[in-house]
């Protein structure tokens, strides 16, 4: 908060001036950071400073920018938060208006959170993280980086012993289902960014940095509109809000549960809506399963496929044989 003998007309009591510019004029080796003309991709001798505009157009014209705004002193204290980004309501704004379209009449909206404690909506974490020295196994141990382009990537050198895996479930099974929805929620460039746990990947140990979503029963959609609403530009745009950064690491903490998503109507809305994204993963697991069953019948062939029993079953195989 600003505190002034002489208060300038600009000022507001209560109040703090927040800018969420994304530039300072400076590049991370901090030398001078020059725009770039996007027609001939070439640096201009304009220094890239948004914060120095923020601040100008405060001063000079008592006004705010695209990149900034006043926030309530009291509002700020009661949420703990002093991150520049989280205030920033172009995301929300233009989820308003998503919401306002034509297309998505009939439609509410709802946070993540919201929909857990109506409990249409189950969320969990992952199970762990293993050391290094127990990584020898069977049962694939999955990191962020193992979860890229809607698919979950396993790795069959990267593996725990069973007995490790239970350990980390608290039980026999990974309480994983196929077609749930999980995404890094630490340390990872992409958080926000959802893969489907595909038939055969259950059985997996998920570093404790990874979210896990999963429709209930209940609620009037399924895994799939779940994950069409995700990757809706308007809701991921939601996330760079709410990713902080740690040290020199992303998190996005609890606060994944503000992310607004549209709700449907009923289920017949939602699978029509999300059809796309329900024939590609289902038509995806055909074509698998199809290859699998060819692969099993011929030995002339090394493929490992990207699931939990084909590193299983790898290791009952002699050298050679396929994955």
């Amino acid at each position: 908060m600003i505190s002034l003998v002489h208060k300038p007309a600009w000022f507001r009591e209560g109040q703090v001036f927040v800018s969420y510019a994304t530039t300072v004029g400076i590049n991370k080796d901090g030398e001078d950071l020059f725009v770039v003309d996007a027609e001939t991709g070439m640096r201009t001798g304009v220094i890239d400073d948004q914060i120095a505009g923020d601040v100008a157009a405060l001063v000079d014209e008592f006004d705010t920018t695209e990149t900034s705004r006043w926030v309530e002193l009291d509002g700020l204290t009661d949420q703990l938060t002093a991150v520049p980004n989280y205030f920033d309501e172009r995301p929300v704004r233009e989820f308003v208006a998503l919401m306002k379209s034509p297309e998505m009449q009939g439609f509410t909206s709802a946070s993540i959170g919201d929909l857990v404690e109506d409990e249409s909506l189950i969320s969990m974490n992952g199970h762990g993280s293993p050391s290094a020295d127990f990584r020898t196994g069977h049962v694939p141990y999955i990191k962020v980086s193992d979860i890229r382009a809607g698919q979950v990537n396993i790795n069959p050198t990267n593996r725990v012993p069973d007995v490790v895996a239970e350990r980390f479930w608290k039980g026999s099974g990974s309480g994983l289902e196929a077609y749930d929805l999980i995404t890094p929620i630490r340390t990872s460039k992409n958080i926000g960014e959802f893969a489907v746990i595909m038939p055969g990947q259950e059985r997996v140990v998920l570093t404790k940095e990874v979210l896990v979503l999963r429709a209930a029963e209940s609620a009037p959609f399924d895994n799939f509109y779940l994950l069409w609403a995700m990757t809706l530009k308007a809701v991921r745009r939601q996330w760079d809000r709410v990713v902080f950064m740690q040290t020199n690491r992303e998190d996005v903490g609890r606060r994944y549960r503000e992310i607004l998503i549209p709700v449907p109507p009923n289920r017949e809305v939602a699978d029509r809506a999300s059809k796309a994204f329900r024939d590609y993963y289902l038509g995806t697991q055909r074509l698998r399963e199809d290859l699998l069953s060819y692969l099993a019948n011929d030995d002339k062939h090394y493929i490992f496929m990207s699931s939990a029993a084909a590193v299983e079953e790898a290791d009952d195989e002699p050298e050679g044989d396929i994955a």
